[in-house]
């Protein structure tokens, strides 16, 4: 499996705060089955994104990892935060941010509502050859009141990552069940940690594919945890993805000039 969303490197953010604690993490991800893992510090008003320092870091940790036997195959990517520095910054050096600057691009929405302009963001960076990902979006209080937004956004072709932890049941029930709503509905691109430590936030995806194997299809499940996110590990098109469910039945009976409106609205 192949995790995209992982605070792994140490004192960069709120993930791991010290190398020992990066290793315990490293060696729980892989008896987990991780052969792959993104690591994503914030990049927000709080934490300053530098790609030259977390790619030494990487580098530092990759030797490390090898030295342990520990068989995990780093990348560089970040937690994406929508604010107008970052979004300027991500459209002037669109490899800035992207996983391994290959043009993926996690991002990341507040947990309580969401930024204005948020698709002709999305469309843009889209022009600059970027593809969006939208983490966890079952954990946004606003979208789990009302997925019209997202909906939209899946339709300009804007792709999603839920938690593995929402799918088990360990970031509270409203996220477990919106993240069962939009995997039945094959709304998901992508499953991933977001572990930030060996306990409260751990770097576990095995139940969580299980679950999704079981519920919806071993098929599905090897998307979200393997074919994707290995697509955006290195930089490669997706695969062929499973048809989604109710995503065009309420946009099909709407105008032309409606759905422009909505689009740029």
């Amino acid at each position: 499996m192949i995790d995209i969303h992982h605070h792994l490197l140490w004192g960069l953010d709120d993930g791991a705060t010290s190398v020992e604690i990066s290793l315990a993490m490293a060696r729980m991800a892989v008896d987990d089955g991780i052969t792959h893992v993104v690591c994503t510090p914030h990049a927000n008003g709080q934490y300053e994104y530098d790609p030259e320092g977390v790619a030494a870091q990487i580098a530092e940790l990759q030797g490390l990892l090898d030295r342990e036997k520990i068989s995990l195959k780093l990348g560089r990517g970040c937690d994406f935060h929508l604010s107008f520095d970052n979004i300027e910054l991500a459209q002037a050096e669109p490899a800035r941010f992207s996983i391994n600057g290959l043009g993926y691009l996690l991002v990341e929405l507040p947990d309580y509502g969401l930024p204005t302009g948020l698709t002709e963001v999305f469309y843009q960076m889209q022009i600059l050859g970027m593809t969006p990902i939208l983490t966890h979006p079952e954990r946004n209080r606003t979208l789990q009141t009302d997925r019209s937004k997202l909906m939209e956004w899946l339709r300009g072709g804007l792709l999603v990552q839920v938690t593995a932890g929402s799918v088990v049941g360990r970031m509270g029930k409203r996220a477990e069940k919106m993240a069962h709503e939009l995997l039945a509905n094959h709304w998901v691109h992508f499953l991933a940690t977001d572990a930030h430590n060996t306990s409260s936030r751990p770097p576990l995806m095995r139940e969580a594919f299980d679950v999704v194997a079981k519920k919806y299809g071993p098929d599905y499940a090897h998307l979200l945890c393997d074919s994707n996110p290995l697509a955006a590990f290195m930089g490669k098109p997706m695969p062929p993805q499973l048809e989604p469910l109710n995503l065009y039945a309420e946009f099909k009976d709407k105008t032309w000039w409606q759905r422009l409106a909505e689009r740029f609205g």
